[in-house]
């Protein structure tokens, strides 16, 4: 098993990214992926496929903290099996908790379902039994500490406690983006939670880790000298935003641009973005419900490129709009894919796009 790529999707809660906490101390080459319960579920289940393939090496897909319909449950079995025709090794484990599960749970071997226990504390007494595992000391602890308060186990106090900040400390971290920078998210997460464990044994630890929680956010974007979360995370986006610019550069009538989905803040990020990288006239940022905020540095009037896409307005620098009939994504292509379908379906509209005051 030394051999096999691990591709393990969990849900984007304290209980799901504590699950690949729990798999970080197994020594095989993993990939992480989260998805939230719905239509993401599937659409991360088949970038793993297609990864699989693309790859053409072993693979073992492991789900967690995720329930899967009976639809999806039968799909997901059949995809599997084409790539075992194919030759390629693939081992499909399905690990846990939700009732809602129950059908397939009782169809295939694969999909385990234990309601009493929570999907991180299924996950470590899964690795314990069928993998190699360098199990750290805090480990039983924090697995305590995640199942007490996944399954509200206001009785044991003391887990209860410490487990409602670290679920605090999952649902507050939004500084990146989980379609944009999915590995880079993830490993946001992970690492905080990771720091989380260093306070469990000490005395007051809920409110201690509760008091660092803002310095170890900063810890982990600071590249420099200190400064703002804000100004720390905008450098540290900027930065990120930088990396692949080809697969990221729009045009619209020979101006160049940058999309990006999901970053909100414009007026910080995409002006720090002009700034850092020039040779850009506008940056777009999509949301998930298909507005769309447009920044430009005077090198071209944004107002009209909003006003020809989607008869939106604003200033030359600063403006925005709403794409009517915009499908919500989970990957960053296929966003860019319908942006690119608008921007080829506009370009033979009329008008001058140079900057005016």
């Amino acid at each position: 098993m030394n051999n096999t790529t691990f591709y393990h999707l969990s849900h984007i809660d304290l209980d799901g990214y504590s699950c690949q906490l729990v798999m970080q101390y197994t020594p095989y080459t993993k990939h992480n992926y989260n998805a939230n319960y719905g239509a993401e579920v599937k659409a991360k289940l088949e970038e793993i496929l297609e990864q699989i393939k693309k790859n053409a090496t072993d693979a073992y897909i492991l789900v967690s903290d995720l329930n899967l319909t009976a639809d999806e449950s039968k799909w997901l079995h059949n995809e599997v099996h084409k790539l075992n025709e194919t030759g390629i090794q693939v081992t499909l484990q399905l690990l846990d908790h939700h009732g809602s599960g129950e059908e397939s749970a009782k169809k295939y071997a694969w999909y385990y379902l234990d309601t009493k226990r929570c999907a991180t504390k299924i996950v470590y007494d899964f690795a314990k039994e069928h993998f190699a595992f360098d199990e750290p000391k805090w480990m039983e602890k924090f697995v305590a500490i995640v199942n007490a308060v996944d399954l509200w186990k206001q009785e044991e106090v003391e887990n209860f406690e410490y487990g409602k900040v670290c679920m605090r400390l999952v649902n507050e971290t939004r500084e990146l983006n989980r379609v944009m920078f999915p590995i880079e998210d993830n490993h946001y997460k992970l690492t905080l939670l990771q720091e989380a464990t260093k306070f469990i044994d000490k005395d007051g630890a809920p409110i201690l880790l509760d008091d660092a929680i803002h310095f170890l956010k900063k810890s982990f974007f600071q590249q420099g000298k200190n400064n703002t979360l804000d100004n720390l995370a905008t450098e540290y986006i900027v930065e990120l935003l930088g990396k692949n610019l080809a697969k990221r550069t729009i045009y619209y009538k020979g101006y160049k641009g940058y999309l990006s989905y999901g970053v909100g803040n414009t007026s910080i990020i995409g002006n720090g973005f002009l700034t850092k990288y020039p040779e850009y006239d506008f940056i777009v940022d999509v949301s998930y419900r298909g507005t769309m905020s447009l920044r430009a540095n005077n090198q071209v009037s944004v107002a009209q490129i909003s006003k020809e896409w989607v008869d939106g307005g604003g200033h030359p620098n600063a403006a925005g709009g709403r794409i009517i009939g915009f499908k919500e994504q989970f990957r960053y292509d296929k966003v860019k894919q319908q942006i690119e379908s608008l921007i080829n379906q506009k370009e033979s509209v009329a008008g001058d796009l140079v900057y005016k005051d």
